[in-house]
């Protein structure tokens, strides 16, 4: 089970580069979230924003955090990448189906939009389901310990 989560099917750097951009943008939207970083409100303000504002239970705001959070860090290193993208996966079909959604595909380059569309989620989607199936390439700890759990 382990060497599952672990093993990466390619030595492509340009899936490590893919995997790298992906864990930076989303380091910046969990730290934001966790850290109160970048402007954001921390770990407390964002889970009375999500419990309260949103009505997110409990549980589940805590998931979205650490998602964003720890999983950008794991995508960062490839460290469990295939579990972090699933995280960030999850994030992101929420987000969709709770806020994005009504406001139709396009983001809000106007200004003339209530709110943001969801085209860049759908993009986040497709690089996540990538690294999902193919793994974390070639710079990684996730190649170093599928190496290491095939010997």
């Amino acid at each position: 089970m382990f060497r599952k989560l672990v093993v990466t099917n390619n030595n492509d750097y340009a899936t490590s580069i893919l995997r790298l951009v992906l864990g930076v943008i989303f380091f910046g939207h969990g730290a934001q979230k966790m850290l109160g970083w970048f402007g954001g409100c921390g770990y407390s303000g964002t889970m009375g924003f999500f419990t309260g504002v949103m009505h997110i239970p409990t549980l589940f705001a805590f998931l979205a955090i650490a998602a964003e959070f720890f999983g950008s860090i794991g995508l960062i290193f490839g460290f469990f990448t295939r579990i972090a993208g699933f995280g960030i996966l999850s994030n992101m079909l929420v987000a969709i189906a709770m806020v994005h959604q009504r406001f139709g595909f396009f983001m809000n380059w106007t200004g003339l939009q209530k709110g943001e569309g969801y085209e860049y989620h759908l993009l986040v989607l497709a690089l996540a389901v990538y690294l999902m199936i193919r793994g974390a390439g070639a710079v990684s700890v996730d190649r170093l310990l599928s190496a290491e759990a095939s010997l």
